[in-house]
């Protein structure tokens, strides 16, 4: 009988790749906080994990037939729960990052992070376990 790891591994494997993508979301976000006219971005756990676990986020294809058009890769990043941030007070300049929040959001976002890594971690373990027969 052979190990399926996504059986084995559960949601855990898909949160982390997740949380280190809106991480360097999050990263840039703060990077652009004195950007004009930079609108914040952040990922939307829920869809992002929708489209992992139904496969709707692998389905989009699109060919760039004339070098005028526009490149189609940049639409899946909207379909995969990539949104705009709605500002509670957009700068003058038209920058929407509020620094104190996106700050606060990243550090939100390595607890997460650090904990999807410690249940992949036991769930490893588990298996290492089961392997050696313990």
């Amino acid at each position: 009988m052979s190990i399926n790891f996504d059986k084995a591994l559960g949601v855990h494997e898909q949160a982390l790749l997740f949380r280190g993508q809106r991480a360097a979301v999050l990263a840039n976000n703060i990077a652009n906080a004195d950007t004009p006219n930079f609108k914040a971005r952040d990922l939307d756990f829920a869809s992002v994990l929708q489209a992992q676990q139904t496969g709707e986020g692998r389905s989009f294809s699109a060919a760039q037939t004339h070098t005028g058009h526009l490149n189609a890769e940049s639409l899946i990043d909207q379909a995969a729960g990539l949104r705009f941030r709605t500002p509670l007070q957009p700068a003058v300049d038209g920058n929407t990052v509020d620094s104190q929040i996106e700050q606060a959001q990243y550090s939100d976002n390595a607890i997460r992070f650090q904990a999807s890594f410690t249940f992949l971690n036991s769930k490893f373990s588990g298996l290492m376990t089961a392997l050696r027969g313990e």
